[in-house]
């Protein structure tokens, strides 16, 4: 039994090979009992599965095989066994071997799988946000950019909640803090100036004339818990936000105010 389709999963197939065993098994009228063996118990609890799901097709294909098959007698009874691949069960090496030899003619030029559809979109989706995010009016000129233990300029991405919430979403205060400092809108005297021209700026450390985000990260010795130099490199740009809980965090209730009043 053949079915043609442009692009599919691991998944699709399993299921459609239990959807091809069941057919065979069910449209014979001296057969009372079913045994599916398969190495993923999880693909065959797809087929019970009544929600939405890009196997469903397959499911109701093979619950309507089933009802024809118990409407036949209400003591028919199937059965599901899970033999993992590992076992290395001589059927499973019969069945590899004779679908390797399997050499199918392509009949659809075209991709049309929900699986492939859904990750085509995204993939169209993620490559747009990358052109924005990389224009200078979609990330502004005050965005930090942080590098990968690969020292490559880290870009956006859907994967995992994205590559920065990855090191520090686990933390509100940490993730408060870390988006303060790579979009420069914290509470330092670099963010000051912009809102108060004619006043002094100087660091507290007393070497600096404006206390920036890089005099903080680089310079400073009142931020110096951390050894490392390396904080462009955003595992080590964690670190040393967790070793300086205050580099860039909101302690000066005059200044809020301040802000408060300037933007009503």
């Amino acid at each position: 039994m053949l079915y043609h389709a442009a692009f599919v999963t691991s998944s699709e197939a399993e299921l459609f090979a239990i959807r091809c065993g069941i057919s065979q098994a069910s449209s014979k009228e001296n057969i009372s009992k079913i045994i599916i063996i398969i190495n993923s118990i999880h693909i065959a609890k797809k087929i019970f599965d009544l929600l939405s799901h890009p196997l469903q097709s397959q499911s109701m294909a093979i619950l309507g095989d089933l009802r024809q098959f118990f409407s036949r007698d209400p003591n028919n009874l199937i059965e599901f066994w899970e033999c993992s691949s590992h076992l290395n069960w001589h059927l499973h090496k019969a069945i590899n071997l004779e679908m390797k030899a399997f050499n199918p003619t392509p009949v659809y030029p075209c991709k049309t799988s929900w699986d492939y559809s859904k990750k085509t979109e995204c993939d169209n989706i993620l490559n747009i946000w990358k052109m924005t995010f990389q224009a200078s009016d979609g990330k502004e000129n005050q965005f930090l950019d942080l590098l990968d233990d690969n020292s490559c300029i880290i870009e956006p991405s859907y994967i995992k909640g994205g590559p920065w919430l990855q090191s520090f979403g686990h933390s509100n205060s940490l993730c408060a803090c870390m988006s303060r400092a790579i979009t420069n809108h914290a509470p330092i005297r670099e963010y000051r100036l912009r809102f108060f021209p004619r006043e002094e700026f100087k660091c507290l450390c007393g070497v600096y004339p404006i206390k920036s985000r890089r005099h903080i990260l680089h310079d400073c010795s009142r931020f110096n818990s951390y050894w490392n130099p390396r904080r462009d490199s955003l595992s080590h740009f964690v670190m040393f936000l967790k070793a300086n809980p205050n580099a860039f965090a909101f302690l000066d209730n005059t200044y809020t105010t301040s802000i408060s009043r300037s933007y009503s």
